[in-house]
């Protein structure tokens, strides 16, 4: 992350932020005014984070995310309002239709807590202050993606799912990084975009799978059945090939389909529904697992719902992580559970990240969490020691074979 932008009417909410983020390491600008900030916009949006106060005279949070559309900005945003928590997810059901990169959406007064977490996920270090800088400031290049690709340059991270009643680990969720030779570990912000606006989904999720595959297999190995997910874009579920790739990988494995889950998104749903609805259904057919991911953000109705073969239903961290203190939240996590039950399909919670959410989740009768109160993202030497620091609290299947 390069800059942290403010952007509030009061000067005395912008001295604040400024000074804590400056005190989390990061450089920061303040404007009480949007009008000015985009007189300083930087033309490479890619590693800065703005702060944005939806209440602002002149040009209003509203407009501020519709010129951020316009110069397609790869910014990580996060809202902040006074107003009643309706219209805040409301700001932040439009950005993610702009195809914004929102990190979350804050009420005042805003949690230094929550704010300190967000940044810590958003820069993906252990803590915030010593987060890796990127070394050149020079953008990106799709050769450079291409060469990651080909040289296998990618890595995969593992979080951990547990089951909420018996604590059991029961899976993890595999999420790319890019090992790159001069930049150091990227996240998915650096890979995703170029890779959809270049055509290269394809490739990257064949590559995501076959590590995520191949890692899964060596668990099994060791005596370790963990189911693994994947996460497959809009490319992948209107690929007429897409069914039988898969299935060829997996035999060539000797992988069991049903260790593993595919992930899509609301929005990755929008486009030709007849394709998906095939593609998706013979997935299901071959053994595989469909999980809908980021539930409650896009615009899904709910015969789609219906109608997809989906065995899964993720709960987005938007909800899951407001839900102590946000009375709406709580009630989209509690419909969505339901929804799920009523749907048959398990129902995990993505953004845990206290032992109240735990708590409220399984008062809930919600399935599976997941979330950084139970673990981060983690290399396999980090998920390993994870495991046997957190046999107790979290025990592992029978036939694990210990270290």
């Amino acid at each position: 992350m390069d800059k942290v932008y403010i952007i509030d009417d009061d000067i005395q909410i912008v001295e604040l932020l400024s000074q804590f983020t400056s005190m989390l390491g990061y450089k920061a600008e303040g404007f009480t005014n949007a009008v000015e900030f985009f007189e300083v916009y930087p033309e490479d949006s890619q590693n800065i984070v703005i702060m944005l106060d939806l209440n602002m005279p002149t040009m209003d949070g509203i407009e501020v995310i519709r010129q951020l559309a316009v110069r397609k900005s790869n910014a990580s945003l996060i809202l902040i309002s006074g107003y009643d928590s309706s219209v805040l997810r409301s700001a932040e059901k439009l950005a993610h239709a702009h195809n914004l990169n929102i990190i979350d959406s804050l009420t005042k007064p805003v949690s230094f807590e929550l704010l300190e977490l967000l940044f810590e996920k958003i820069s993906g270090s252990e803590t915030p202050q010593f987060a890796q800088k990127v070394e050149s400031q020079r953008p990106i290049q799709l050769s450079e993606l291409r060469d990651a690709l080909i040289g296998r340059q990618l890595r995969l991270h593992y979080q951990p799912q547990v089951d909420i009643k018996t604590g059991h680990l029961v899976g993890v969720e595999a999420l790319v990084r890019w090992q790159h030779p001069e930049r150091g570990l990227l996240y998915p912000n650096h890979i995703i975009p170029m890779a959809e606006e270049f055509g290269l989904m394809g490739d990257l999720t064949a590559q995501v799978i076959n590590m995520a595959v191949t890692q899964s297999r060596l668990w099994q190995d060791e005596g370790l059945c963990l189911p693994v997910s994947v996460n497959i874009s809009a490319e992948n579920i209107t690929s007429l090939t897409f069914p039988e790739q898969l299935t060829e990988l997996l035999k060539a494995h000797q992988f069991d389909p049903s260790l593993l889950t595919l992930e899509v998104t609301e929005s990755e749903l929008m486009g030709d529904l007849i394709t998906s609805l095939d593609i998706l259904t013979r997935l299901r057919m071959k053994g595989l697992d469909l999980s809908i991911d980021d539930f409650g953000t896009g615009y899904s109705s709910l015969s789609q719902l219906h109608r997809i073969p989906f065995t899964e239903l993720k709960v987005d961290m938007s909800f899951v992580m407001n839900m102590c203190k946000d009375d709406e939240a709580m009630g989209i996590v509690k419909t969505c559970i339901m929804l799920g039950h009523e749907l048959k399909m398990k129902v995990v919670a993505e953004g845990v990240e206290s032992g109240e959410i735990l708590q409220r989740l399984e008062a809930l009768g919600c399935d599976i969490a997941q979330g950084y109160h139970i673990g981060r993202p983690m290399d396999v030497i980090q998920l390993r020691s994870w495991m046997n620091k957190n046999s107790e609290l979290y025990p592992l299947y029978a036939e694990v074979v210990s270290d």
